[in-house]
């Protein structure tokens, strides 16, 4: 993957989540209080984001495989509460323990 290809995914998944954060305050000008337009306007971020992380994730090696290995390594040490440095290297670390191995 190319430094410009990065670069240009991390400019749209910022400015995504910035847009969706701000265009309610310019749209609305008193207080939310609908509990589903709430509720979505906390998970759209995180659902944009992961819409655009998991496609570069199975990518990004040279073997499906090993990038599910890394992909799964990921989301048990997130699940076990790791912090976002542990679960890098774990994926990283798993990713690269599966290709020596073949996968």
């Amino acid at each position: 993957m190319n430094t410009g290809k990065i670069l240009c995914s991390i400019a749209i998944m910022a400015g995504t989540t910035y847009l969706i954060r701000v265009l309610p305050m310019v749209i609305f000008r008193k207080k939310i209080e609908n509990p589903f337009i709430k509720s979505f306007l906390n998970y759209v971020p995180y659902a944009v984001l992961s819409a655009m992380t998991f496609p570069a994730i199975f990518e990004s090696t040279g073997s499906t495989a090993s990038a599910a290995v890394g992909c799964a390594t990921a989301v048990v040490l997130a699940y076990l509460g790791k912090g976002l440095l542990t679960v890098a290297i774990g994926a990283s670390a798993a990713v690269f323990a599966a290709q020596l191995i073949g996968l």
